[in-house]
């Protein structure tokens, strides 16, 4: 099982760099960050950083869009970096949630999104293009490899994922839930022809290393708030009681009353008093290094290839290196 370490990126973006390269030495080999250009800062010039200072990192957003910047813009960002430091890029990339809401802007729809993941890597990767009618390409790119991972939570999108994107990104860690999700893009990567085994999967949530679980959970249930995001469209979409999602992920925002994004992904957020701690406890991995180990099992045997950690809470950098010492060695052969 791989790692990854999710940042947001706060200022200054040494401190970004810093806690990047601090999660290599600990044996991470993915380094992601939230893209949300107005609540953080512009990711795609501290990759440029993160990379100089570490020596195999690969980095990329959790997640990007196809709405906040040109396609072409995107690909060609992505294929400055890996020729100044040698493939090391992933495009993690979704529908669009603060990046767009926040700027007044809807989320992108599903067929905007597919048609984006297409053009994003074959422009990356050297391909001729056809962006709003024009067939393109990038001439000066050579050998370039930009893997799409896509993030999902319903059927619609979770199909779409299973066709067209090399890498699944499920935003939470209930093993109920993932092996539901995966099971969903697989099929439709069969369906599609593809081979199901081929889309690496990647699960992301907050991890928290310790004995105090009320503190932890305290810690970490913005979570709940951020995911339920996602939820309140489904609900929206497909009904409470459609039998397409399950009540397992939906029934708990219930008592969801709003959202307010200047909180967005931190401890303490006020608008995620609606997250119950089983939600909490189902969502995230707290407790003990055992715990953690146990559920990331539990994880890999339902085909989870990478286990990324967001790290928005008071314990950083210990959690990097909890997990450096006593559960990524536990994982790893």
């Amino acid at each position: 099982m791989d790692f990854g370490l999710v940042l947001q990126t706060d200022p200054p973006a040494s401190a970004v760099v810093g806690l990047m390269r601090r999660a290599e030495r600990n044996g991470f080999r993915y380094g992601w960050t939230f893209d949300s250009a107005v609540l953080w800062q512009e990711p795609f010039v501290i990759y440029s950083r993160v990379l100089e200072h570490t020596r195999k990192l690969i980095v990329g957003p959790m997640v990007t869009n196809p709405g906040t910047r040109t396609w072409e813009v995107t690909a060609s960002t992505f294929a400055t970096l890996n020729d100044m430091y040698g493939n090391r890029t992933v495009c993690g990339i979704g529908r669009g949630d603060s990046a767009m809401r926040v700027a007044g802007r809807k989320p992108n729809t599903l067929a905007r999104l597919g048609e984006a993941i297409d053009v994003i890597r074959d422009l990356a990767e050297g391909r001729e293009a056809v962006v709003d009618g024009n067939p393109i390409r990038i001439p000066w790119v050579k050998n370039g490899k930009l893997p799409v991972w896509m993030a999902a939570y319903g059927p619609k999108a979770l199909a779409l994922a299973g066709q067209k994107a090399d890498g699944f990104i499920l935003q939470l860690a209930d093993p109920f839930l993932t092996e539901w999700m995966i099971g969903s893009v697989r099929r439709a990567a069969e369906e599609a022809g593809r081979d199901p085994a081929s889309v690496t999967i990647c699960v992301a949530a907050p991890a928290y290393v310790g004995d105090d679980l009320a503190h932890a959970r305290d810690q970490c249930r913005w979570f709940g708030g951020m995911v339920g995001n996602h939820v309140a469209d489904l609900v929206s979409r497909y009904g409470e009681h459609s039998g397409l999602v399950p009540e397992a992920l939906t029934a708990y925002i219930k008592a969801r009353e709003g959202y307010d994004y200047r909180h967005h992904g931190r401890a303490g957020n006020p608008a995620t008093d609606f997250v119950p701690d089983e939600i909490v406890d189902r969502f995230c991995l707290l407790g003990p290094p055992s715990a953690h180990v146990a559920r990331l099992k539990a994880l890999r045997d339902l085909g989870v290839d990478q286990f990324a950690v967001y790290a928005m809470h008071d314990a950083k950098e210990a959690t990097i290196d909890a997990y450096g010492s006593r559960i990524i060695p536990a994982l790893t052969p």
